[in-house]
């Protein structure tokens, strides 16, 4: 009798460990993107919901009613409270994000971003796109389009968003330094993330400036707002809209050709990353070079800085648009 007893103790004793390790191992993924309800954030959603079927991951996404860094903060702060073991973010302002980030660290919650690369606070930050090559792939198709002259605009989801204006600073450089004769109007505008915003800000400019030629738009709104801006001033031929979109959303505006074009990454693919990534983490998993990881493919991280960029350039143009759009994108 005192054998069984003892050999019943064992048994359960190592099904408390193994429970324990498993447990350890999963919980709660939530990710915080930039703002709820737009096509964007809603095919990064749908990535988010697949991959964490197809690994076992809880995993959701939270999208705030603005682009507003507090409610991100208040979102953040919801999933501390529930003890959730990832955080996901995807930035409207990353100096705002820092201490309620910090404050997820020191609870023991992993901390991974997206389009915030160096993002004090966050464990690692992945990018399907570097800046450098962003910018200036959308910057060699503006001077195309304008032919290497006259003014241009540019939008960006807010003035504090680190990866936008990344962006923006490498278009803007390399159309100084190989183009001239191409001038930039004012300085940038924080309003991409805004399809009305962007709109009344570009028709603001095409009165203000009346050899405006160009606007590069880096944030997913701002090429809606601006194509249709220059559809309501007939300007479509006479000024050229760039910059990543949603294609479901822009297709025609881009077959009209109030937007010229543009280039992306795949937001769903994005969702996903966030979900293989937290698995790997949570269960204990390092980030090394030369490794391969699902959406991401071979990487080469900034042990330092904490980031994993690679590049994935998906061009937006007509021959392309409509198979992007049947994606959900």
């Amino acid at each position: 009798m005192k054998r069984f007893i003892v050999a019943a103790l064992a048994a359960s004793l190592s099904l408390a460990t193994a429970t324990m390790a498993f447990a350890q191992d999963t919980g709660k993924v939530g990710i915080v993107v930039k703002i709820g309800g737009i096509p964007w954030f809603n095919a990064m959603e749908a990535g988010i919901k697949e991959q964490g079927k197809k690994l076992g991951v809880d995993a959701s996404m939270i999208g705030p009613t603005s682009a507003d860094p507090a409610l991100q903060v208040r979102a953040i702060e919801d999933l501390i409270a529930q003890g959730v073991k990832v955080i996901g973010v995807v930035p409207n302002d990353a100096k705002v994000l820092e201490p309620v980030l910090s404050k997820a660290k020191e609870k023991g919650i992993i901390v991974i971003t997206h389009e915030s690369p160096g993002q004090k606070g966050a464990d690692w930050d992945f990018e399907l796109a570097s800046s450098t090559g962003f910018g200036e792939a959308h910057a060699k198709l503006l001077a195309e389009k304008m032919g290497g002259k006259g003014e241009y605009a540019v939008f960006v989801g807010s003035l504090t968003v680190p990866l936008h204006n990344a962006w923006a600073d490498a278009a803007i450089a390399y159309l100084k330094k190989n183009y001239p004769d191409m001038k930039l109007v004012g300085d940038r505008y924080g309003v991409a993330e805004d399809v009305d915003k962007s709109r009344s800000t570009a028709l603001d400019l095409i009165s203000a400036h009346p050899d405006l030629k160009g606007f590069l738009a880096f944030g997913s709104q701002g090429p809606i707002g601006a194509g249709r801006a220059i559809e309501e001033r007939r300007k479509v031929g006479k000024i050229f809209v760039l910059g990543p979109f949603s294609p479901g959303q822009g297709q025609k505006l881009l077959k009209s050709d109030a937007i010229s074009g543009g280039f992306m990454w795949n937001p769903k693919q994005a969702g996903e990353v966030f979900v293989t990534l937290s698995q790997k983490l949570m269960k204990g998993g390092q980030i090394k070079d030369g490794e391969q990881i699902e959406g991401l493919g071979t990487i080469h991280p900034d042990f330092e800085k904490h980031n994993i960029i690679v590049d994935q350039l998906v061009p937006i143009n007509k021959k392309t648009v409509a198979d992007l759009a049947a994606m959900g994108l």
